[in-house]
């Protein structure tokens, strides 16, 4: 045998088992992950003081309600395409939204001043399974998963900005 066709051979040897095996793995991974977008169903949100969560959205419906600086309630219908839903999908991913915890609000002994702070509620829901967070802005807990809710928060409000004015 050449000096040539050892050193082909020795490297199929090991680069083509190894491909196999990074297909075999990360297609098990991807095949078993607890949150895809093709078992993706739907968002919903609710926003305002925890006695009255008068702003909701649920993407499954489409229904919008919010309440308007003059106090009024608008009921209205906001659409979120499959890009839009698949952005916000990839996102909480990206943030590690599935990591935080579901409830990260204050008691009512523990706010600050007794001062009335928002209070915000999202769910991602899929065929499975959903992860339903409950966050309070002033929240204590760990600053790391109080970040991830609340940019995960943000990008949901800033999408239905977005379409909204669309």
């Amino acid at each position: 045998m050449s000096e040539k066709t050892k050193r082909i051979f020795l490297g199929l040897c090991i680069i083509v088992p190894f491909l196999i095996y990074c297909v075999y793995y990360y297609s098990a991974m991807v095949k078993n992950a607890p949150y895809r977008f093709s078992d993706f169903e739907s968002i919903e949100v609710s926003y305002g003081f925890p006695d009255s969560m008068l702003n909701h959205y649920d993407s499954k419906t489409k229904a919008y309600s919010y309440l308007t600086k003059e106090g009024e309630l608008i009921h209205d219908t906001l659409r979120l395409r499959d890009d839009d839903l698949l952005y916000l999908h990839r996102k909480a991913q990206e943030l590690g939204f599935w990591n935080v915890d579901n409830d990260m609000t204050l008691p009512d002994s523990e706010r600050q001043n007794g001062k009335r702070v928002p209070r915000y509620k999202l769910t991602f829901t899929y065929k499975e399974k959903s992860k339903t967070v409950i966050m309070d802005p002033d929240y204590n807990g760990n600053p790391k998963m109080l970040e991830a809710a609340r940019t995960t928060v943000d990008e949901v409000m800033r999408m239905m900005a977005s379409v909204k004015a669309r």
